[in-house]
C-alpha cells in the first residue's frame, strides 16, 4: 500500500505540472446515503427503477463497479469514512456506541489547510461531530417525518420530509458559506434506511409494477452454516405492521410525530389500499412471502425516489451558481443491501450484495465522463483520496490509499490492490449474523466465520456470482484455498487485526 500512496503522489505532481487539474483547490460534496443497494441504481444496470440523477453523476464522471466496504454496517462505515482506517483501528466496530471524535479525522486536516467543512443530516456516531465548522445532524437514526435536528446550540424539530429538509439545509449552508474558501460538505441522507417511509408525493409510485423474484429468493442455504442461522429474511423477520405498514398504529411511535395532513395521507394509502388488499387476499405460505417482497420493494424504491430527486436538486444548484466546474461530487452508500437475494433484506454478510456499495464520482477536469472503474476500491480509500484532491498531505497512519490513479485513463494501475480485506463484528442482535472476516479477490471470496458459527466458505465468483455453492474443502480447491489463506494472513498483518490473527492461527 505504501507503493500505491507514492504512485498517487507522483500522479498528483504530474497533474499539477501539466496544468490538467484546476488552478485552485476543488470544492467537494460527499452525498452519503444509508442502505442504498447498487441493484436499485439504473447506472448499475438495474431493471427495478430509474435513478436519473445518480446516473447523471456517473455519466459525467466515473462509476466504480467494485467499491467495497470493510464492515457492512451503518455507524462503522461512517467511522471508516472519517478516519480512513479499519474498525478495529478507529475503535468503532459496532453500532450504537460512542465514536471517538477526538482522534485524527480527515475533515480536521482539511480545516487546517483552508477548507470550510460541514456535515448535514444523518451522523449516527453517538458523539457530537468534530472537524466541522458547521453541523446539523439527525438524532441517532433520525426520523423520516418532522425529524429532530441537533445543532451546536440546540435541538429543533423541523416539519417536513427528511430528505427534502437535508437538501434545504445543505443549500442554505452553501448560500451563506465564505466564498473565498473551498468547501467540503457531507450530505448525510437517512434514506433508504428501514422502515422505508416514502415522501407523500411518492406514495404508490410503483404500484403498477410487479417485480421479478431474485434467482436466489428461495435459497436453501445448503452447506452454509451462517446463512442457515441468520435472522434477516423477508419471510420471518420482516414485520407486517412496522415494516410494511399493514394496519399500522397511527397514534404512536413514528406516526406520533406526523401532522394531521401527513397522517391522513398515510392512512388513505396504507389503510385504504395496502391493508385492504392484504385483508382481501388472505395469503399464506409462499404467496404471503412473495406479497411481502413486492410491498418491500415498492416502499424501498419509493423512498429512494426522493433521494434521487434531491440529488438532482443539489446538482442543479451547482450548475446554476457556477460551482459545477470546480466541485467534486461523490455519491455513495454506507454499504450495500439485499433486495430479496437469498430471501433477505439488510446487509452485514461478506456476500456481494452487502459487500459492494454504489460509488460514483464527478471530478471535472480530471475524470473523463463515462469512466468505469473495475479495480477493487475500499471505503478506507475515501479519506486519503479526498485529502489528495484537496492537496493535503496524507498521514502515514491512514490505512487506505488514494484512488486518484484509477480515475486517470493513462495512469499506471498495475500496483493497485488485488485483494480486499473485510471484518464484521456485530452479534447476536439484531440479525444474528455470525462475526466473520475474509478476503475478496477479482475471482474469489474466502470467508472465516467464528464464534458459534465457526466455519469457512469459499466462492468462485466467475462460476457462482450468486454465491450459493460453497466449495470450501471441495476436491480441486486445495491450491486456491491455500493461496487465499496466505493472502488473508498477509492482509490481517498489514492492517494489524490482532483479533483476526489469533482466530486464524488458533487451528
Amino acid at each position: 500500500m505504501k507503493t500505491m500512496k507514492r504512485l498517487s503522489w507522483l500522479l498528483l505532481a504530474f497533474i499539477s505540472q501539466t496544468g490538467f487539474s484546476q488552478q485552485k483547490q476543488p470544492n467537494i460534496i460527499f452525498i452519503f446515503s444509508d442502505d442504498h443497494a447498487y441493484q436499485t441504481i439504473s447506472a448499475y444496470g438495474s431493471k427495478l427503477t430509474q435513478t436519473p440523477n445518480i446516473d447523471r453523476i456517473a455519466r459525467q464522471g466515473a462509476l466504480f463497479r467494485n467499491a467495497l466496504v470493510t464492515n457492512s454496517i451503518c455507524g462503522p462505515s461512517r467511522a471508516t469514512l472519517l478516519t480512513g482506517k479499519y474498525s478495529h483501528i478507529n475503535g468503532y466496530t459496532l453500532n450504537e456506541k460512542k465514536f471517538n471524535v477526538g482522534q485524527q479525522l480527515f475533515p480536521k486536516l482539511l480545516q487546517q489547510h483552508g477548507y470550510q467543512t460541514a456535515w448535514i443530516g444523518k451522523w449516527h456516531l453517538g458523539n457530537l461531530p468534530e472537524g466541522f465548522d458547521f453541523w446539523r445532524i439527525l438524532n441517532n437514526q433520525g426520523q423520516y417525518y418532522n425529524p429532530d435536528f441537533i445543532g451546536p446550540r440546540d435541538t429543533t424539530r423541523v416539519e417536513g420530509y427528511v430528505t427534502n429538509l437535508i437538501t434545504q439545509f445543505s443549500v442554505d449552508w452553501l448560500n451563506r458559506r465564505d466564498t473565498s474558501k473551498p468547501f467540503f460538505l457531507v450530505v448525510g441522507e437517512k434514506a433508504t434506511h428501514r422502515e422505508w417511509l416514502p415522501d407523500i408525493q411518492d406514495l404508490g409510485a410503483y404500484d403498477d409494477k410487479t417485480f421479478p423474484l431474485p434467482a436466489t429468493f428461495r435459497d436453501s442455504y445448503k452447506n452454509r452454516i451462517a446463512a442457515q442461522h441468520q435472522d434477516m429474511t423477508i419471510d420471518k423477520t420482516m414485520r407486517l405492521k412496522e415494516d410494511l405498514k399493514v394496519h399500522a398504529n397511527y397514534e404512536k411511535g413514528i406516526y406520533g410525530r406526523f401532522t394531521p395532513e401527513q397522517k391522513a395521507a398515510f392512512k388513505a394509502y396504507y389503510e385504504g389500499k395496502v391493508s385492504k388488499e392484504f385483508d382481501e387476499k388472505n395469503l399464506t405460505g409462499d404467496a404471503l412471502v412473495e406479497w411481502k417482497y413486492q410491498r418491500y420493494l415498492k416502499d424501498y424504491l419509493s423512498t429512494a425516489r426522493s433521494l434521487d430527486r434531491n440529488i438532482g436538486e443539489l446538482l442543479d444548484y451547482l450548475d446554476k451558481n457556477g460551482l459545477a466546474e470546480n466541485t467534486v461530487v461523490i455519491y455513495a452508500s454506507d454499504q450495500g443491501f439485499y433486495m430479496g437475494e437469498h430471501g433477505w433484506f439488510d446487509k452485514r454478510f461478506m456476500y456481494e450484495e452487502s459487500l459492494r456499495t454504489p460509488f460514483v464520482i464527478k471530478y471535472p477536469g480530471v475524470t473523463q465522463p463515462g469512466t468505469t472503474v473495475n479495480q477493487l476500491m475500499l471505503n478506507i480509500d475515501w479519506a486519503p483520496t479526498i485529502l489528495q484532491m484537496a492537496g493535503v498531505p496524507v498521514p502515514s497512519d491512514i490505512q487506505g490509499a488514494s484512488f486518484l490513479p484509477l480515475l486517470q485513463a493513462n495512469s499506471d494501475k498495475s500496483n493497485w490492490r488485488k485483494a480486499a480485506y473485510y471484518h464484521y463484528y456485530e452479534f447476536p442482535e439484531p440479525h444474528h449474523v455470525y462475526p466473520h472476516f475474509g478476503v475478496r479477490t477479482e475471482q474469489y471470496t474466502l470467508v472465516r466465520f467464528y464464534g458459534a458459527g465457526d466455519s469457512w466458505e469459499l466462492y468462485d465468483l466467475k462460476k457462482d456470482p450468486q454465491q450459493v455453492n460453497n466449495i470450501y474443502g471441495g476436491k480441486g480447491t486445495e491450491k486456491i484455498t491455500a493461496a487465499l489463506k496466505s493472502t488473508l494472513k498477509k492482509l490481517i498483518l498489514q492492517y494489524n487485526d490482532q483479533e483476526a490473527l489469533k482466530i486464524l492461527e488458533s487451528r
